[in-house]
């Protein structure tokens, strides 16, 4: 099978911030998990700190938090990142798909046995969540693995906007 294609460029210091899990190949780190979200944040030395989190059966469940870190390994796309959560343990983290406005983001890896579909709000356009099933369908991905996950509906009036 062919590599994976990403995306020709990630701003890396825009991609910060945080993101809601729309969709993913189900992992055991995330199993039983509610309002996944990632927070990244770039650190003075270049590597980026990430923290996931979610919530345990349902929103009114405990919190799990994963704290790692991440760092771009190849600098001329910025595409292409290493994860890790258990250290010396990296795994590839490479962007696929990424909105032009960073709205979203699809985040996989060559062997195509993980993939998420990220956003900045809580919620995707069924259209534009369809479109991304096709693209990533072309890329080689097993799309009927995916499985979406319960986000929060927040309103304007949380700040959220």
């Amino acid at each position: 099978m062919n590599e994976a294609k990403t995306v020709e460029y990630v701003d890396i210091p825009r991609y910060m911030g945080t993101w809601y899990e729309i969709a993913k190949f189900p992992q055991w780190f995330e199993k039983g998990l509610v309002g996944v979200t990632a927070n990244y944040t770039l650190l003075p030395n270049g590597k980026v700190r990430v923290i996931n989190s979610g919530y345990i059966k349902d929103f009114n469940g405990k919190l799990k938090v994963a704290n790692g870190k991440a760092k771009v390994v190849d600098k001329k796309t910025n595409a292409k990142l290493k994860v890790s959560f258990f250290w010396p343990f990296y795994g590839d983290y490479w962007i696929l798909e990424l909105g032009k406005d960073y709205e979203y983001a699809v985040v996989g890896d060559n062997s195509r046995k993980y993939l998420w579909i990220l956003s900045r709000t809580t919620q995707m356009e069924e259209t534009l969540y369809n479109e991304l099933l096709a693209r990533i369908k072309s890329k080689g991905f097993d799309i009927i693995k995916l499985e979406k996950n319960q986000q929060k509906a927040v309103s304007h009036r949380d700040g959220v906007r």
